[in-house]
């Protein structure tokens, strides 16, 4: 009897982490990862026509976005939090530290590398698909100084993401 109650109990335990590497089908639910284009209509992005950006949805709401312009200049992934809003509806919010843009070599050099710049915040509002693989949404950019201040630059635009599955 004690052999059984442990080996339903290693079951109950293993479960959870055996589901979490596993893509989600139609549950209505972000969590996972996730390939997005996105096109900014203003602000100083707007110029970027091959903007990508890579999600993870985490379990408990967290959230890290990568883009392919990420090195220009060097900058680390967005770190952020999600939510549901209502069904196959979620809002995120995101923030990433900006680089100092240098326009020589010397100037990285003297430097030191790539200073800090401020930082942007995005807001995100996500429509999911009926079948859960795919998604919609509205963007929102905001740039802000070293000093936290809002700055100009910001702006606005759309995205579509598709979740990346194994098969």
């Amino acid at each position: 009897m004690k052999l059984v109650a442990i080996a339903a109990l290693s079951l109950v335990c293993l479960a959870p982490h055996r589901a979490t590497g596993q893509p989600q089908q139609a549950s209505g639910d972000l969590v996972g990862a996730w390939r997005g284009k996105v096109t900014l209509s203003s602000g100083v992005f707007a110029a970027l026509k091959d903007l990508h950006y890579m999600y993870v949805f985490n379990a408990g709401g967290t959230m890290t976005e990568s883009s392919n312009y990420d090195a220009v200049p060097p900058v680390p992934p967005a770190y952020g939090v999600w939510r549901k809003t209502g069904p196959r509806t979620f809002e995120a919010k995101y923030q990433w530290f900006q680089s100092k843009s240098v326009t020589t070599s010397d100037e990285l050099i003297k430097s030191g590398g790539w200073m800090p710049d401020g930082h942007g915040s995005i807001r995100q509002t996500i429509t999911l698909s009926a079948d859960g693989n795919s998604f919609t949404s509205r963007i929102t950019v905001e740039l802000f100084d070293k000093a936290g201040k809002p700055i100009a630059g910001g702006g606005s635009g759309t995205a579509a993401g598709e979740r990346i599955r194994l098969n």
